[in-house]
């Protein structure tokens, strides 16, 4: 009876923890569907094709990428040695103080913080979620400069302390330094939660302390990306930076993953010619993004794991 009672309680404290896990792909070579992540002002084209084939596959529709879209997205690189492109910046960027509707449970530095909408409401059901636990003292200090705001810092704090313009994450817009109204972030009840909550809301920690020889940038507890899920979630569970998801996904190339009891199937795409041609399953969400190197990354979410 006793030994019954364990692994129920066993059973429940496992059921109540994010789920992440690998599920083999057969042939990461055959049968892979492609796709781009559609952020405000893509120009990816889709032409469905609605029937199956006749081996009874599931439909696919095609979308049409430009190299142009290598540099855009959730996903691309920013840093040292891959610029940002002008064109990456997210086209819904807004000042914070002048939206008091996206500033439930944290306050600003200033009345110049800006940022994306779309990372800003997902930041903001984080801040809720932190807020449940009791943790509600979180500030933004800094969020999206553009490239004159990044100079004038470059020439204020010099390369040790900042990066030139085009080179930071703070130029992309999906970026920002969280801090807490009470004490350092990194000693703040804040900061704990973020640490180890942050990826299950699409956010990462994106200079770790023991990666600082891959980022090239020293330890920032309170500079957190937005990457969404499903990414932010795998990179949480296999312990990469950006660099090394991306590398890892190129390397892999087909990579299939259960997130939460959701099935996806990321795909690295190069893009070597000015239009690609890629197919996703018509009757699937996807999204897709560049990496700012050489190709798209296609999440395709496939459907639910049947045996959770």
């Amino acid at each position: 009876m006793k030994k019954g009672l364990i692994l129920l309680v066993i059973f429940l404290l496992v059921g109540c923890e994010p789920a992440l896990t690998e599920t083999p792909i057969a042939n990461d070579n055959e049968g892979t569907h492609k796709e781009q992540d559609m952020n405000a002002g893509s120009d990816a084209q889709a032409n469905p094709q609605s029937e199956n084939d006749n081996d009874g596959n599931r439909a696919v529709q095609t979308v049409s990428v430009t190299d142009e879209q290598v540099n855009q997205g959730n996903l691309v690189l920013v840093n040292k040695d891959h610029p940002l492109d002008p064109a990456a910046v997210p086209t819904d960027i807004v000042n914070l103080f002048q939206d008091q509707d996206l500033m439930n449970g944290y306050v600003v530095l200033d009345n110049t913080i800006r940022l994306s909408r779309t990372v800003a409401e997902r930041f903001g059901d984080m801040i809720q979620a932190a807020g449940e636990d009791g943790v509600n003292h979180f500030m933004i200090s800094s969020g999206y400069r553009d490239e004159s705001e990044q100079e004038a810092l470059y020439r204020e704090k010099g390369a040790d302390y900042a990066l030139p313009p085009g080179y930071s994450e703070h130029n992309l817009g999906l970026s920002m330094d969280i801090g807490s109204t009470q004490k350092a972030i990194d000693q703040s009840p804040e900061g704990k939660w973020l640490k180890k909550h942050a990826w299950a809301h699409g956010f990462i920690l994106r200079y770790p302390q023991d990666k600082t020889d891959i980022t090239g940038i020293q330890y920032e507890p309170w500079h957190f990306r937005y990457v969404g899920l499903p990414h932010s979630m795998i990179m949480h569970e296999l312990d990469f930076t950006l660099e090394e998801y991306l590398d890892f996904l190129k390397e892999k190339k087909t990579y299939k993953a259960t997130v939460n009891g959701k099935v996806y199937e990321i795909e690295y795409v190069p893009v070597q010619t000015k239009e690609t041609a890629i197919e996703v399953p018509a009757d699937s969400e996807y999204e897709i993004s560049g990496n700012n190197i050489d190709g798209m990354i296609v999440t395709v979410q496939l459907g639910k794991d049947e045996n959770e």
